[in-house]
């Protein structure tokens, strides 16, 4: 049983999200609409969840305040779903410490599919989320990102592994070293994280792992 709690100001988001996970046998589902941050800080240590899944924007919570509730909880997953931001926000919050984010137009089987990414520890990011942070373009149009799928990747804690020691510059033998793998099990994973991020090459990993702030341990 994943425990739950749903911190969204916007009541048809919040009612429908708690709908969606309380008719799953997975999920321990509850919710807050306080937003205050004081009390949305006595509501997660009642509630004690895995996962909060998290509109900032509605909270109105700063980077700073997303920082304090992520390293205060340090054994808390944060889920952000929200509206589209600017990339400067959105990087902000995972900069933060947010684990995962969807855009409220993702449907239900990637929440769910998110929800146990990110309760595994793993980073879920929607794909047009991932498309937005990692382009080079300095704005990225609505309609461009319409044509993007929105399908989510998620990174799991070796394809992260591999991530760091790729920028780090090590080869795939040093790093099947480091890891305790074998040179072929390394190659597969780095195979995986280039057909995951959509990247042809090792520059464009480096690229991508700093943008969405996956260096970070």
């Amino acid at each position: 049983m994943i425990s739950v709690l749903i911190a969204d100001k916007n009541y048809l988001s919040r009612l429908g999200l708690f709908t969606l996970l309380n008719t799953s046998s997975n999920f321990e589902v509850d919710y807050t609409e306080d937003e205050c941050f004081e009390n949305l800080l006595s509501c997660i240590r009642k509630s004690k969840p895995k996962i909060l899944v998290l509109d900032f924007q509605s909270f109105g919570l700063s980077a700073k305040q997303i920082s304090f509730i992520t390293k205060t909880f340090k054994r808390l997953q944060v889920l952000a779903i929200t509206d589209y931001l600017s990339r400067a926000e959105m990087q902000g919050a995972l900069d933060a410490g947010i684990r995962s984010y969807l855009l409220k137009e993702c449907d239900k089987e990637e929440i769910i599919e998110a929800l146990h990414a990110t309760y595994n520890g793993e980073r879920f990011l929607c794909g047009k989320v991932a498309y937005f942070l990692s382009s080079n373009t300095a704005d990225v149009s609505r309609p461009v990102l319409d044509k993007i799928s929105c399908q989510g990747l998620g990174i799991t804690d070796r394809e992260l592994d591999v991530i760091r020691l790729i920028s780090e510059g090590l080869s795939n033998k040093l790093i099947a070293d480091k890891l305790e793998l074998s040179t072929h099990t390394v190659n597969t994973h780095r195979k995986n994280i280039m057909t995951k991020l959509d990247i042809p090459n090792t520059a464009g990993i480096v690229m991508f792992a700093v943008k969405n702030n996956l260096l970070v341990a």
